[in-house]
């Protein structure tokens, strides 16, 4: 049995604590590790670190790890800890990659990376020229519904793919009848907040993987709710942008759209819906199911609007069956990156996936600010 120190810091807040803590590395320890191709086991033994002692204690002794500490550099200075995980506020991020890299720890965080692309890029040239392995996480390439998309896409079902609609969202409550579902900062630009520097890293690893590379973007954003009010009661200015929409044009010539709102009531199958037409059939993916409409099952219809349709358009598409078990997708990619640590298994995520997602989200702004359609360049 092997076991890997692991750097978690960050990990009292939400993400941290739901999906990289107990649904990844607390769920790998639970089920015994990791079997290596030489017939060991790999057992990731974290360290939680944060400011708040009482918060990591308290989460620490409900999950039963034993390691947890305020110090983040005598962590870093800890030889058998050997990844540096970063899920603390996008604004915190560089700096503790950059301690991690000097440290010499492989670097594994959570996106966006920062929010300039050009400090997203130095990150990944840092740890690249120090010899790290880097990654980011881009866990939405897992989620089961994502990977239905995937192998109707790798089997040819929908012949040429000429449109994707993606449309994402819930509505976040402002605080002041009811508490709101997530974190104050996310709405304040100068606490990196935003729905662009959010949302666009996730389409920007979606699209790429799935869809082609993107040749140039038109988006605008929005402030819907100029007014909220933050945990501890007080009423904030809402700065940053609480809904986007954009529209992607892919070198292939596919046209990808995307909206993006936390002022949305959802009436969809899920919070993520992604729809994909092609010239043979089109698919319907949300986080788990995907529906499909093959060309021989496409209803004809013919616009008449003053009748009730005699089409019932939810009814022509048919539910792929879960063939498949499909693990937490935050989980398989850890997993796929302490294997890339340990065994020097592939791993395409690196930190220079992670500086794509914020060029776009940047170059979104920018059509934003500009009102036109920029190009998005390829990274050096």
């Amino acid at each position: 049995m092997n076991k890997i120190g692991i750097i978690m810091n960050g990990v009292t807040g939400r993400m941290g604590t739901n999906q990289h803590l107990i649904r990844s590395i607390k769920a790998i320890r639970d089920e015994g590790g990791i079997l290596l191709k030489d017939g060991s086991t790999l057992i990731p033994d974290p360290i939680l670190i944060g400011r708040n002692e009482n918060k990591l204690k308290r989460l620490a002794d409900e999950h039963n790890i034993p390691r947890y500490s305020t110090d983040l550099d005598a962590a870093l200075e800890d030889s058998y800890n050997q990844i540096y995980f970063d899920s603390t506020l996008t604004e915190l991020r560089a700096g503790g990659v950059r301690k991690a890299i000097a440290a010499g720890k492989a670097i594994y965080c959570e996106k966006p990376t920062s929010v300039s692309t050009v400090e997203a890029m130095a990150l990944y040239n840092e740890a690249t020229e120090a010899g790290l392995k880097n990654g980011v996480v881009q866990d939405k390439l897992w989620l089961p519904g994502l990977m239905k998309l995937q192998y109707l896409i790798n089997t040819g079902f929908f012949g040429k793919i000429h449109s994707v609609k993606g449309d994402f969202g819930y509505w976040v409550f402002d605080g002041k009848d009811q508490p709101a579902q997530r974190p104050s900062w996310n709405y304040r630009k100068e606490d990196g907040g935003g729905m662009m520097i959010d949302m666009f890293c996730h389409w920007r690893y979606v699209i790429d993987n799935l869809f082609g590379e993107i040749e140039s973007l038109s988006s605008t954003g929005a402030i819907h709710i100029p007014e909220r009010v933050d945990e501890q009661g007080r009423t904030y200015k809402t700065t940053a942008d609480d809904a986007a929409y954009a529209t992607f044009k892919l070198k292939n010539g596919t046209i990808c759209q995307f909206n993006s709102s936390w002022c949305t009531r959802v009436r969809r199958d899920d919070l993520l819906t992604i729809q994909v037409d092609g010239s043979r059939g089109s698919a319907v993916a949300g986080l788990r199911d995907c529906v499909v409409q093959h060309d021989a099952e496409t209803p004809k219809p013919v616009w008449n609007p003053d009748i009730d349709s005699p089409v019932d358009f939810q009814k022509g598409w048919t539910k792929m069956p879960t063939r498949d078990s499909y693990e937490n997708a935050f989980k398989v990619q850890w997993e796929m990156f302490l294997r890339h640590v340990v065994e020097d298994e592939p791993f395409k995520w690196s930190l220079k996936e992670g500086a794509k997602g914020v060029q776009l989200a940047e170059l979104g702004i920018q059509s934003w600010e500009e009102r036109r359609w920029v190009d998005v360049p390829s990274l050096a």
